[in-house]
């Protein structure tokens, strides 16, 4: 099969629903008017699109810590957040929480974690999180289903912004 054609864009959904996706866009700028720490939400951002294989939410996300001072080394390692020392208490909570909300159908018993993250988070915080790996989940979703092209990204750039 010709790479060309199992890789090909399928539906720019941004452009074919703007009022659905709207509300997408509405809901990422509340999160981002929160107290979250810009770098923390894009931390969870990109550990669920490493979960549910979203290359352009990937691409995207690495390319956006970056610009707002994120080191290399961290964006590497957020996936072995366990075992990489270079994160804070209340960044390990939004990660894991971030793994939680993705995988939910896998987690039965959430009374513990969710005991845990909380110590790092107030209230609203711990529903502002929420809302925000909510969010990247729905992104993840259609760019996946519609192939959002990996690569084409570029943080300045209006028209490759979700």
């Amino acid at each position: 099969m010709d790479k060309t054609q199992t890789n090909r864009h399928r539906i720019r959904y941004t452009e074919v629903a703007p009022e659905g996706t709207g509300f997408l866009r509405g809901l990422e700028e509340y999160i981002e008017s929160t107290t979250l720490e810009p770098l923390l939400v894009e931390l969870v951002k990109i550990r669920a699109s490493q979960i549910n294989g979203c290359a352009f939410c990937l691409d995207m996300h690495t390319k956006d810590a970056r610009d707002k001072g994120e080191t290399e080394q961290r964006l590497y390692g957020v996936s072995t957040w366990r075992e990489a020392p270079y994160y804070s208490p209340r960044e390990r909570a939004a990660i894991e929480w971030s793994e939680v909300i993705t995988r939910i159908s896998e987690y039965h018993n959430l009374d513990e974690i969710y005991d845990r993250v909380k110590e790092h988070f107030s209230d609203k915080e711990m529903v502002d999180l929420t809302l925000a790996i909510d969010a990247i989940n729905s992104w993840n979703r259609l760019a996946i289903v519609f192939k959002s092209p990996a690569g084409s990204y570029h943080p300045d750039h209006p028209v490759t912004k979700k």
